[in-house]
């Protein structure tokens, strides 16, 4: 199965909210298997259709990539909960390739999305789950890590990030 192409910093399919997703079909449930291959390919723990070019509100993750039994594929996402508590963490994005930075969020959430069939679900998710599951479910409402970092660290990474922009970087 072919993969997916990364969108990288600076594409503006990255910065828009995704469409709800209406249909559950065949086409779908493809979409989602080539987006597991992709994010498998490109080692990472999570990626959300607006990474490859569809802004939709679908997303796959999994904080164990060597246990497939944890993978989730997430349609129509929403975070109903957040815990109080906050824990800061060192991320990085395939959308933003070679920069990382610490993002404050919320240490546990609890999230209702629907499978590829369209059943509805809800999982209480804490620690690195509920971090890749927020970090994607900005990306579904064109919002990137970099976003929440520090304004110290946004300035350091403004050249980096402006190279991207402008075709240079990567």
């Amino acid at each position: 199965m072919e993969s997916l192409s990364l969108q990288i910093y600076g594409s503006k399919v990255l910065r828009m909210k995704g469409a709800t997703v209406e249909e559950f079909d065949g086409e779908l449930a493809d979409f989602l298997d080539r987006m597991v291959g992709t994010m498998i390919i490109e080692e990472g723990v999570g990626l959300a259709a607006p990474q490859v070019g569809v802004s939709k509100q679908v997303a796959v993750v999994n904080s164990e990539p060597e246990n497939e039994k944890t993978l989730i594929k997430m349609i129509n996402p929403i975070i109903v909960s957040t815990s109080d508590e906050t824990g800061s963490f060192e991320e990085g994005c395939l959308s933003v390739p070679g920069i990382r930075g610490n993002v404050i969020r919320p240490v546990a959430i609890e999230i209702h999305y629907q499978d590829e069939t369209g059943e509805k679900h809800e999982l209480k998710a804490e620690g690195l789950l509920a971090r890749v599951i927020q970090h994607e479910v900005d990306h579904l409402n064109g919002v990137l890590f970099v976003d929440r970092l520090s304004i110290a660290k946004k300035m350091l990474i403004k050249p980096k990030l402006r190279s991207f922009s402008d075709g240079s970087g990567r």
